[in-house]
């Protein structure tokens, strides 16, 4: 928290290489939690371009009143809600760099990773967006509810329901996949 104000203070200085910094701190969670809000890499790593450039565009002005990270993921998240409008709700895959990387015990382990990846895929896009949204936010996005409630312009509780029944769907969802 401390190195990001004093990061930001040098921006505004004109300093690129403390925005450099802030890039090269934040770029591959906010692009992971892009990925899994949206499933289209592309898009996902344009987002996160348009977030860094409106930071750039706005450091003159910016005051820094929460977490930085904070701000860049819902910078991230309200990117992703205005691609989803304009575009069709896709599949949200789990990152494979992080799966993969979790545990290589082998082809056949591996190829049982991606069939499951695949499922959980699949059960997440027939989800509703709130609660597809939720899910990411919290599980990827490390948000609190409370954060995911203002976010979503909900109460806590209600981003918590939204959680849980997107959970229990999801569950519902594969364990009837898994019964076939």
């Amino acid at each position: 928290m401390i190195e990001d104000r004093l990061l930001i203070l040098r921006c505004k200085q004109g300093s690129r290489a403390a925005f450099r910094r802030i890039y090269e701190k934040y770029e591959g969670d906010l692009r992971t939690l892009a990925v899994n809000l949206l499933d289209d890499k592309t898009a996902a790593e344009d987002v996160v371009h348009d977030v860094f450039i409106s930071l750039l565009r706005v450091m003159d002005n910016f005051e820094l009143r929460c977490s930085l990270v904070g701000y860049l993921k819902a910078g991230v998240a309200n990117r992703a809600r205005d691609y989803q409008r304009k575009k069709r709700p896709q599949t949200v895959a789990v990152n494979e760099t992080e799966k993969a990387a979790a545990d290589d015990n082998g082809p056949v382990h591996l190829v049982f990773q991606s069939e499951l990846l695949l499922q959980v895929g699949s059960a997440m896009s027939r989800l509703p967006y709130e609660q597809r949204e939720a899910i990411v936010l919290y599980l990827h996005g490390r948000m609190k509810f409370k954060a995911i409630g203002e976010f979503q312009k909900v109460s806590t509780k209600t981003a918590y329901t939204r959680y849980r029944a997107g959970l229990d769907k999801l569950k519902s969802l594969l364990n009837s996949e898994f019964e076939k």
